[in-house]
Parts: C-alpha cells; sequence; structure tokens
C-alpha cells in the first residue's frame, strides 16, 4: 500500500442515463482531509421589474436639478445599468453612473431638466450589461416620459432630494473618503 491516501473529497450522485459519477482528489499534505471551496449558486429569478419611478409616468415637475429614481422589484446589482433617451423625447442631462442606494432595489440619478420640455428614459434599452439583480438576470426594458413646468427652478440638491421623497442618507452622489493626514502626507 502506498503511503498516500485517496480522499473521496465529493460525490456526485447525478444519475445520468442511469450511471452515477464518482470524482475523488487526493489531499495535499497537511491539508484537512472534508477541505471544500465555497461555491455560491443562486436559484433562475426572473426578470427585475421596473416598479416604481420619480417622476412617475406623464407626471409634471418643476424645471432645475432633479433627481431620477427608479425602484426595482428584486435586488440589484450596483455595477450593472443602462440608461438611454426614450423615443420621441428630449434626452436629459443627468451625471453619468447612477447610484443604487442601501435598499439594494433603487437607484438614483442626478439630472438637470429644462421648463416647457417632455424628457423620457429608457431603462435596459440594451438588457446585455443593464440593470440587473444579483443573479446577473437583466431587468425588463421599461420607458419613461415626464413633462417639465414653467414653475420656479429647484435650485438645491436638498430640494430635489425631498421632491424624491429621498432622505439625508440617500444622495444621488457620495462623496470620496477624506484621505487622513498620515495618507496625504504620504503614509510617512
Amino acid at each position: 500500500m502506498s503511503r498516500r491516501r485517496l480522499v473521496p473529497v465529493l460525490v456526485l450522485c447525478a444519475v445520468l442515463g442511469g450511471t452515477a459519477a464518482r470524482a475523488q482528489v487526493q489531499t495535499a499534505p497537511g491539508e484537512a482531509a472534508n477541505a471544500v471551496s465555497p461555491v455560491l449558486i443562486l436559484p433562475p429569478t426572473p426578470p427585475p421589474r421596473l416598479v416604481s419611478t420619480y417622476p412617475a409616468q406623464d407626471q409634471s415637475v418643476t424645471p432645475g436639478v432633479l433627481i431620477l429614481k427608479a425602484a426595482f422589484d428584486q435586488q440589484m446589482s450596483p455595477a450593472a445599468w443602462n440608461y438611454a433617451p426614450a423615443p420621441g423625447a428630449e434626452p436629459m442631462d443627468c451625471v453619468k453612473t447612477p447610484r443604487l442606494l442601501s435598499d439594494q432595489k433603487t437607484f438614483v440619478l442626478l439630472c438637470r431638466v429644462l421648463a416647457g420640455r417632455t424628457y423620457g428614459v429608457t431603462f435596459n434599452a440594451e438588457r446585455v450589461g443593464g440593470f440587473a439583480n444579483l443573479g446577473e438576470n437583466p431587468a425588463e426594458t421599461a420607458s419613461l416620459t415626464f413633462k417639465v413646468d414653467g414653475g420656479a427652478p429647484v435650485t438645491t440638491l436638498r430640494r430635489a432630494m425631498e421632491l424624491a421623497g429621498l432622505q439625508g442618507d440617500q444622495t444621488p452622489v457620495q462623496e470620496a473618503p477624506r484621505a487622513s493626514a498620515g495618507n496625504a502626507a504620504g503614509g510617512r
């Protein structure tokens, strides 16, 4: 007998065509006999759906600073998003990247809108690479159009957040962490 022992680490009991598959591996010296690498398996999910927006479809809002808010029915990936102008409507003037709020379902985007215009946005105009849940399943494509009236313009971020129903910690932009004195001086 050899001093090396074969230790069954994983046994696959998938019956395929009446046969069972078994896997055995050699244990490296000093490695626990039952060490297993973690694997994350997410169950299939339906595509996320857009459940609410601010502004709402066909709503009339005041000009100036606007925070576009889009809430989905599932937890979403913070790095996956895609928005484009809706057909037949003015494109909005927005920062490039939306922020995913701590509820993990709501994105906010800082924009500027002008009086007397109709704006529109399409979420996931291209589903690949667009808004997606944690299982990387892309959201359904959805469009939103709204009008801007001629009222007094919104000129502050605070007022725009109030109109969008956001709390103080739900700003559409995050500040970068401040450098400590040690980091600012080159780490000395």
